[in-house]
C-alpha cells in the first residue's frame, strides 16, 4: 500500500510539473509559432547555391537572369576556361550612347555580371577573349503595368557620355536608372528610397526596404552590386533618412534619429558607422549646436525643427556641412568638436548669439536659398545648394507665391576670414514656377562647368502650383525635371510624371567591377525596444480570439531581427503587445497616431479614418530577448491570447 501511495506522488509530482510548466509558459498546445518572413540576405544565400560553373563553357553558358531576385535587368553569366582569360561583355544597345561595355580580370572561372538589358527584350550580349567570340541572348520579363516612364527627353549626343541617370522615388515609382535615350536599363523591385550613390569600392549604397518608425525611417542601408547581391546590412537604433556620406576611412556619416531623445525630435542627429562592424563611433546631436527656436520657416514644428536633409563631410577644412530645410539654413560644424562653424541663410528672426555665425553678402544679383536640399562643397570651395525658394522671406506679409516661386541650383563662394558670401552660379530662376519644387530635389557637381539639377518634386493641384508636398497638397499632378548643364548649356534634360528624390549620373560598371560569392554580413543593431512597463505573475485567464478581435485585422509576424505586430484601431484605442514568459511579462504600448515623426503629415484623421481606425505599427526588437514568448494584445483593456509564439 505505501509503495502504491509513493508512485501514485510520484506521478502526481510530475503531472504537476508538467502543468506548472505550461502555466508558467503559457503556451497551449494550440499555439503556433509566428510566420517568419526571410529576409534579402538569407534569401540569397539560397540562390547562390545555384551559381555553379561547373560544366559550363562559354559555348554552354549557366545564364541567370535576375539572380537576386529583385534586379530584373541584369544577369549573371557563368563558365570556366581552360586559360586564365579577360573576358570583355558588351551589352548592344539602340545607338553608341546606350551600348555598354566592360572588360574583366583574367580568371578561369567566370561569374560575369551583366547589366543594362533592355525590358520585355531579346537582349544580345557579346562576351569576347583572345580569338573566341559568343553572342549570347537574353530575354527579360516586360516593365511592370506601373512603371513611370519619362514624358519627354533632349539629348545633345556628342556632349554627353554613356553614363546612366539613376532615380530615387519620393512618390510612385522605382529605383531606376534611365539612359541618354530615356530608356529603362536598371531597377529595383525592393522600396530603396533616398540617396543612391556608388562606394569607393564600386558598390552602390541603398537605402533598406523595412521602416523602423513611420512614414519614411528606414532600418538602414544596404550596400549591394547592381545584380542586387547584398554584401553588407548596416542597421542603425535610429534607422536612416535622407542622406548619407562615404569618409575617406570607408566610415559612413548617416542622417539618422535619437527616438529616445527626451525632446522627442527627429531630423536632427548624424551618426558616423564603422564600415567594418557597423558600430557606432561618432554622434552629432545638433540640439546640442543650435537654437530650436530659431530662425522658423513656414515648415517648422517642434519635433522636427532642423529637418536635416543632407550630410557632406569637407577634409580640406575637416567639418561637415547639413541642410536644415525648417530653418532655411545651411550650417557648417567641425568634425572633431561639433561646434559651429558657419550658417548660410536669412538672419531674420535668429538670437543674438548666432548673428556672428551669418555671412554678409556681396556682388550682384544675391538672394538667399529657402527650405534647400542637398548642400555639398565643390571642389572649388564653393557652397552648391538646390535652393528650393519656399517663401523666399522669413515675413509671411512677403511670402511669395508658388504660382510666382522658382527652384534653381545655386552656388555661393564664402570668405570664412571676412565672413562674406557671394553667389557665382544659378540655373532654375529663368525657368519661372514651372521649375519650382517646394520639397525634396537635388544637385550634382560632375566636373567643373558641369552639373546636374534635379527640380524633383514640382506638385499641381487644379492646374496651379502648389506650394506643399504631394503627400499632402491633394495633388492631381506631378512632375521630376532633371537638367544638366555643360559650361551654362542644357545638353540633357528629362521629365517625369511623378516626384523623384535624388538624381546620381554614374556609369553602369565600375572600373573595377567583379563579383564574388559569398554571404551578407549584417552589421550594427536595431538596438532595444523600450519596454513600458513589466509585471511579475501567471497569466490566469484570457479571451479567446473573437469578432471584435479579428476586426482589427491583426498581423503578426517575425522578422529576423524583430517581431512585426499591424493593425488597425480606432483613435485613443488603449493598445498593448505583451510578450509573456516564465511568469514574465514585458508590455509594450502601440501608439494609435497618424503623427509620424515628421512636418510632412499632421495627426488629423478623416471622417473614414475616426470611424474605421488607422493602420499602425509596432516593431519589437530581439535585442535583449531571448527564448519563446507567448504574445497577448490588450485592446482597451479586454486581454487577447493571439495563440501565437515567437522565439528570439
Amino acid at each position: 500500500m505505501k509503495k502504491k501511495i509513493i508512485i501514485f506522488s510520484i506521478l502526481f509530482l510530475v503531472i504537476a510539473l508538467i502543468v506548472l510548466y505550461f502555466v508558467l509558459n503559457n503556451i497551449s498546445t494550440n499555439n503556433k509559432a509566428v510566420s517568419v518572413t526571410e529576409n534579402l540576405t538569407s534569401q540569397q544565400a539560397k540562390l547562390e547555391k545555384d551559381f555553379t560553373s561547373s560544366g559550363y563553357t562559354i559555348d554552354d553558358p549557366n545564364i541567370i537572369v535576375n539572380p537576386y531576385d529583385i534586379s530584373p535587368l541584369t544577369a549573371l553569366v557563368i563558365f570556366e576556361t581552360e586559360d586564365a582569360v579577360a573576358p570583355t561583355v558588351t551589352i548592344q544597345g539602340k545607338d553608341e550612347l546606350s551600348t555598354f561595355t566592360h572588360t574583366f580580370e583574367k580568371a578561369k572561372t567566370h561569374y560575369l555580371p551583366i547589366y543594362g538589358l533592355y525590358a520585355g527584350e531579346e537582349n544580345k550580349v557579346t562576351i569576347s577573349y583572345g580569338d573566341t567570340e559568343k553572342t549570347i541572348t537574353i530575354e527579360t520579363e516586360a516593365l511592370p503595368d506601373d512603371f513611370i516612364l519619362p514624358e519627354s527627353v533632349t539629348a545633345e549626343k556628342d556632349k554627353l557620355t554613356n553614363d546612366l541617370y539613376f532615380f530615387t522615388p519620393s512618390s510612385n515609382g522605382y529605383t531606376c536608372a534611365y539612359d541618354v535615350n530615356g530608356d529603362v536599363r536598371w531597377y529595383l523591385t525592393i522600396n530603396a528610397i533616398w540617396e543612391i550613390n556608388r562606394l569607393e569600392n564600386g558598390h552602390l549604397m541603398v537605402s533598406t526596404e523595412r521602416l523602423v518608425n513611420s512614414p519614411y525611417y528606414m532600418t538602414g542601408l544596404y550596400e549591394m552590386d547592381l545584380l542586387g547581391k547584398i554584401y553588407n546590412e548596416y542597421s542603425l537604433e535610429g534607422g536612416y533618412h535622407h542622406d548619407y556620406f562615404e569618409m575617406e576611412n570607408g566610415n559612413l556619416l548617416v542622417a539618422s534619429d535619437d527616438f529616445n531623445s527626451e525632446d522627442g525630435t527627429v531630423e536632427d542627429y548624424v551618426v558616423e558607422i564603422d564600415r567594418e562592424t557597423g558600430d557606432i563611433v561618432k554622434t552629432f546631436d545638433l540640439k546640442n549646436i543650435l537654437n530650436m527656436e530659431d530662425g522658423k520657416s513656414e515648415n517648422w514644428i517642434a519635433y522636427d525643427w532642423f529637418h536635416n536633409n543632407s550630410v557632406w563631410y569637407d577634409k580640406d577644412t575637416n567639418s561637415i556641412t547639413l541642410s536644415g530645410r525648417h530653418q532655411d539654413a545651411v550650417i557648417n560644424i567641425d568634425y572633431d568638436s561639433g561646434e559651429l562653424n558657419w550658417i548660410i541663410g536669412d538672419p531674420t528672426n535668429w538670437s543674438e548669439e548666432y548673428q556672428k555665425y551669418f555671412f554678409t553678402p556681396v556682388g550682384d544679383d544675391f538672394e538667399w536659398q529657402w527650405s534647400q536640399h542637398a548642400a555639398m562643397i565643390t571642389p572649388e570651395g564653393y557652397v552648391f545648394i538646390f535652393d528650393n525658394g519656399n517663401n523666399k522671406s522669413k515675413n509671411e506679409d512677403e511670402y511669395v507665391s508658388a504660382e510666382n516661386s522658382y527652384s534653381r541650383g545655386v552656388m555661393y563662394k564664402i570668405d570664412t576670414d571676412k565672413m562674406t558670401i557671394e553667389q557665382v552660379w544659378e540655373y532654375g530662376k529663368e525657368r519661372g514656377s514651372e521649375f519650382y519644387s517646394p520639397y525634396i530635389s537635388d544637385v550634382d557637381y560632375l566636373d567643373s562647368d558641369h552639373y546636374i539639377v534635379h527640380s524633383g518634386g514640382i506638385v499641381y493641384v487644379d492646374g496651379k502650383n502648389s506650394n506643399q508636398p504631394a503627400g499632402i497638397s491633394g495633388a492631381d499632378k506631378l512632375v521630376s525635371d532633371t537638367v544638366e548643364l555643360l559650361n551654362d548649356e542644357v545638353v540633357f534634360e528629362i521629365t517625369l510624371p511623378t516626384n523623384n528624390y535624388r538624381v546620381e549620373k554614374m556609369s553602369l560598371y565600375n572600373d573595377d567591377e567583379s563579383f564574388k560569392l559569398g554571404e551578407a554580413k549584417r552589421l550594427g543593431s536595431l538596438g532595444k525596444t523600450k519596454i513600458d512597463s513589466s509585471k511579475i505573475g501567471f497569466i490566469v485567464s484570457s479571451n479567446k480570439i473573437d469578432d471584435n478581435y479579428k476586426s482589427h485585422d491583426i498581423k503578426i509576424n517575425k522578422e529576423i531581427d524583430r517581431l512585426v505586430i499591424q493593425g488597425t484601431f480606432k483613435r485613443g484605442s488603449d493598445v498593448n503587445v505583451i510578450l509573456y514568459q516564465n511568469m514574465y511579462s514585458n508590455v509594450y504600448n502601440v501608439r494609435v497616431s497618424k503623427r509620424p515623426y515628421t512636418a510632412l503629415c499632421v495627426d488629423l484623421f478623416t471622417e473614414e479614418e475616426e470611424k474605421n481606425g488607422i493602420s499602425v505599427t509596432k516593431y519589437i526588437n530581439d535585442d535583449g530577448l531571448n527564448g519563446t514568448y507567448s504574445i497577448y494584445l490588450e485592446i482597451d483593456g479586454k486581454l487577447y491570447n493571439t495563440e501565437k509564439t515567437v522565439t528570439f
